[in-house]
């Protein structure tokens, strides 16, 4: 297993079996440019291939902002350097055809990323953070984090980042969340009350909760966890019988002797797992 990747807009690091991603651009309330897009995706693809890493956890850098979407200022007509694409926004070749989306590489789903990601929202998430949040398979809040999409106040229509998000919340507060566009925030509570968030913590113990989970997550036959992800997955973007009627595939692929061995022997143990309710 060679080094991981040295990134400018994403730090990385490895604790206990976890990848930590977080979004390093606090100065911009980690927007995205172009460079963290690509970033973003060579990190999940490399992740991938990481076999000490068996769930993730993504956060961003600072208090303020989990990921306030597309840097406007890089992206829309302002400052750019030698890392900015052009045509981050619009079409190519001359048609609408060829629309380039700009957050088309920044979900692990999208870069075929298997492996469990929590997110981690310690502050504002909006707008193109939802190519992200729509991806992963559960959000845990800081007390503080809003949520919400200023795309119509700026004259944009709001599509690619309500659908990524539209059946992780009930159809009106998706679309209240998406009309109201910068008048109106979902705080941490409302965003667990209707269950797009999992859990509500103080700021200061996010990292400890997110941790938790993934350290648990990753503790468990990493085969098993990703056929796990695979099938319920399948069942959001799949009908019910379509979804059932691969579950033997998942099965199937989910699970090998060795993991099977390797939960046999934890059963026959007699270990007791210290359990936490939520």
């Amino acid at each position: 297993m060679g080094a991981f990747p040295d990134y400018e807009t994403i730090s990385y690091e490895e604790r206990e079996g976890v990848g930590w991603v977080t979004l390093n651009r606090p100065d911009r309330y980690n927007a995205f440019n172009s460079l963290m897009q690509r970033e973003l995706h060579d990190c999940w693809r490399a992740l991938r291939w990481r076999e000490s890493v068996r769930c993730v956890v993504l956060t961003g850098a600072g208090e303020k902002a989990f990921c306030t979407g597309i840097d406007r200022m890089e992206q829309m007509g302002g400052d750019t350097d030698d890392t900015t694409d052009p045509t981050v926004v619009g079409s190519r070749g001359g048609t609408p055809f060829h629309f380039n989306d700009p957050g088309d590489n920044l979900g692990p789903k999208s870069s075929d990323l298997w492996k469990p990601v929590i997110a981690a929202v310690n502050g504002m998430a909006c707008g193109g953070a939802f190519y992200m949040l729509g991806e992963v398979e559960f959000i845990i809040a800081a007390e503080h984090a809003t949520f919400f999409d200023p795309h119509v106040t700026y004259g944009m229509t709001a599509a690619f980042e309500p659908i990524h998000m539209h059946d992780r919340m009930p159809f009106g507060e998706i679309m209240r969340l998406s009309l109201l566009g910068n008048y109106e925030r979902l705080s941490a509570a409302r965003a667990y009350e209707v269950g797009l968030v999992s859990q509500v913590v103080p700021g200061a113990e996010l990292a400890d909760a997110a941790g938790w989970a993934a350290q648990a997550i990753a503790s468990q036959p990493a085969l098993a966890i990703q056929g796990t992800v695979r099938a319920i997955w399948a069942a959001r973007e799949l009908s019910n019988r379509q979804a059932v009627a691969l579950g033997y595939a998942f099965v199937g692929l989910g699970t090998d002797q060795a993991s099977i061995a390797e939960g046999q022997q934890l059963f026959e143990s007699g270990q007791r797992i210290e359990w936490r309710l939520r």
